[in-house]
């Protein structure tokens, strides 16, 4: 996957704690977030896995986006959650990140 703005839902489980973040590159912000490379909220409440992202056509986009979705409140960014994905399984397995443990 090639650099393109996107923003993102991470979750530690089905119903759990959820990230939002923005990146231009998914895949290897992904990878970080996977391997705790970054100290932080996400290594420390074990969200890795992804369970939404929105790519963008700019990072301002993405940004914008990004800040909406944090404003929302909980049970929006569930419903836009299990509107594509009801049993919040992990994308990234798609774009070919092995299955979490």
């Amino acid at each position: 996957m090639e650099r393109q703005p996107c923003v993102y839902l991470l979750s530690s489980g089905r119903h759990a704690t959820i990230y939002i973040g923005v990146t231009s590159d998914l895949m290897g912000r992904l990878h970080q977030h996977r391997t705790g490379a970054v100290p932080g909220f996400t290594s420390r409440y074990n969200v890795k896995r992804l369970v939404h992202y929105e790519m963008a056509e700019t990072m301002e986009a993405a940004i914008l986006r990004e800040k909406q979705l944090k404003a929302w409140k909980r049970e929006w960014k569930v419903a836009l959650i299990e509107r594509d994905n009801p049993f919040w399984e992990d994308r990234a397995v798609i774009l070919g990140f092995p299955p979490l443990t």
